[in-house]
Formats: structure tokens, C-alpha cells, sequence
């Protein structure tokens, strides 16, 4: 059940309208594929400009690999970071602060399978999406920092080569855009998408995974060996239909990564039931990624993107600066 939705057809999604908010991803429908890219790039840049200032961290505000200056040991910090040198001459556990790398490679691990062509709300899950590939893009972007992706669509594999500048991340953002939506009853596959990242090397750096984690937790493994040598970070994207069914007597639960389909009629006790497997299912997610070491940032299409995107930035950069979460 974990991996169905409540619609009236298998491609039930929510369309444009005049109700839809200003914090609502642009749709890339209907085309105007080109302005709706460029509402998107205003919206992060004008919003998160300004708020995320600081020394070259952005989404990865450490722990980078130049010594920088030493601090007190504050309950939480991670203690393989501790300066036993200054420890020792203090009397007092000081830690050792690092500069961020100066240039950094992000690797997006992106899945555009099927159940993300889908949303009940202001804006499809695949819409969500790309505005995360947007908001990361601009974040991680300058100071020589490259960008590339793998995305996954089940039936394809879509390779971006990492490059910077500006005209590059346009246009990367532009591609995910573009990239043809799944055929119904094609299954996801973002393990090649991550193995792909894996083998061969490629330089230490950031891999951000996006996906809305529906199905088997068949990547775990490979998650588990990136984090060996990236910093990761998990942006889970969903929908509310994905965690709880409405009150709305019959309807059809349609899984467009098999093509099954079930007329259901619902009542009390499903609609307890289905949240609870959607609950307990999320809650193996986040464990999941808890064991990769792997940042979780949650973007619902009932909640203003750039607002979380902004509180997830600023808490990892409390964390790392030792102030409290």
C-alpha cells in the first residue's frame, strides 16, 4: 500500500489555478517550459539571498579539511573533532574548526520515476523536484564549485557532466526539467543513478538524492558506500496522499510503477491503517538515511519549498558553528 496513491485516474495531478500560492513551484506545464524556469530561479535567488550569508558554506558548511581556529567543547559536537593539543595545555576539551573547501563537486542522484508525476496539492511531486534541483544548484554554485546529475527515470538514465558557471546550471536545471516523463508500469531504479556516482571514484564532494522514497529501500547499500567519501544529503519529496487517504467514499489507488490499480472504498479503518503502514514505511526511510549519515530535508507540495530549504540550511549551519539545532 506504501507504494499507491488515492486518485480517479492513474495520473491524477494538480493543475494551475488562480488559487495556487506565490511559495508554490511555477508549473512546467503548458508550454512555457523557459519562464516558469526563470519564476523558479528568481524565487530561490530573491528569497535565500541575503538569509544564508557566510563564509563559502551554503549547504555544506563544513567539515571541509583546512585547520581553522579552536573552540570550546560544547555538548553534542562531534568529538572526533576534539584538539587534544589545546585540550591538553587548557585543561579545558576544545575542538578544532575547519575551513570549507574552496571548490566543490555536487553530484544530484535524481529520481524521476513514475509516482512523482503526481499531486493533490499546489504542484506535482516531479515539479517539487526540479525546484530542489534549482534551489541546491544555486546554493552549491561560484567560487570554481561544479554541478552535474544522474537521473533516473526507470527506463533511461540521463548523465549531466559537473561543470560551473552560470549558463551551466541553467541549463542543467533546464534538462532535469525536460527529461520525458517515465512510461506507466516502468518501475524506478535510482540504485543505478547512485552506483553510477560510485564506480568509478569521483572526487570528494557533495551527493544529494532526490526522490520520494516510495517502494523498496533497495538503495541503503549504496547510499551507505557514497557516504564513505561524500557528504550526503536526502531531499525527500511527497505529497499528502502519499501518507493519508481522504474521506471520500470510492476510490481507485493506482501504482503507475506497476500499472496495478484497485477500486477501494474508504472507510475508517483503512484510511487508519494506510497511515500507519505510510508512517511506519517513512520512519524505515529516515532510519535508513540515518545509517548513510545522510542529511534528511523533507519538501511537502502543501508547504512553502524555499521556507524549508531555508530552515535546513540554517540549522546544519548552527550545528557545525556549535550553536544549538
Amino acid at each position: 500500500m506504501i507504494g499507491r496513491r488515492t486518485a480517479d485516474s492513474p495520473h491524477e495531478a494538480a493543475e494551475p489555478t488562480a488559487d495556487r500560492p506565490s511559495w508554490a513551484p511555477p508549473s512546467l506545464s503548458g508550454g512555457r517550459l523557459e519562464a516558469a524556469l526563470r519564476t523558479m530561479e528568481l524565487s530561490v535567488r530573491g528569497r535565500l539571498d541575503g538569509l544564508l550569508q557566510g563564509n563559502h558554506l551554503g549547504l555544506v558548511p563544513g567539515p571541509g579539511s583546512e585547520p581553522g581556529e579552536a573552540r570550546l567543547y560544547q555538548p553534542g559536537d562531534d568529538v572526533r573533532r576534539m584538539d587534544w593539543a589545546v585540550t591538553a595545555r587548557t585543561t579545558q576539551p576544545h575542538l578544532r574548526e575547519t575551513v570549507a573547501d574552496r571548490e566543490l563537486e555536487t553530484w544530484l542522484a535524481l529520481d524521476l520515476s513514475a509516482s512523482l508525476d503526481f499531486g493533490t496539492v499546489n504542484c506535482e511531486k516531479r515539479e517539487l523536484a526540479v525546484a530542489a534541483v534549482s534551489a541546491i544548484a544555486h546554493l552549491t554554485r561560484g567560487g570554481g564549485n561544479r554541478i552535474g546529475a544522474v537521473v533516473s527515470t526507470g527506463d533511461r538514465l540521463v548523465r549531466i557532466p559537473a561543470r560551473g558557471g552560470l549558463p551551466h546550471t541553467r541549463s542543467l536545471v533546464r534538462r532535469v526539467a525536460e527529461t520525458p516523463r517515465a512510461a506507466e508500469g516502468e518501475r524506478g531504479d535510482v540504485v543505478t543513478a547512485l552506483e553510477e556516482l560510485r564506480r568509478p571514484p569521483r572526487r570528494r564532494g557533495l551527493v544529494v538524492m532526490i526522490s520520494d522514497f516510495l517502494g523498496p529501500l533497495h538503495w541503503q547499500r549504496s547510499l551507505r558506500a557514497l557516504s564513505l567519501r561524500h557528504d550526503l544529503i536526502a531531499v525527500e519529496v511527497i505529497d499528502p496522499r502519499d501518507i493519508e487517504l481522504p474521506d471520500v467514499g470510492t476510490v481507485v489507488l493506482a501504482d503507475p510503477e506497476t500499472g496495478r490499480q484497485r477500486e477501494i472504498e474508504t472507510t475508517p479503518l483503512l484510511r487508519r491503517e494506510f497511515a500507519a503502514a505510510a508512517s511506519a514505511h517513512r520512519h524505515e526511510v529516515a532510519m535508513g538515511l540515518r545509517r548513510a549519515n545522510c542529511a534528511h530535508l523533507t519538501l511537502r507540495t502543501d508547504s512553502d519549498w524555499v521556507a524549508d530549504i531555508v530552515r535546513f540550511v540554517v540549522s546544519r549551519k548552527r550545528r557545525w558553528s556549535g550553536g544549538v539545532t
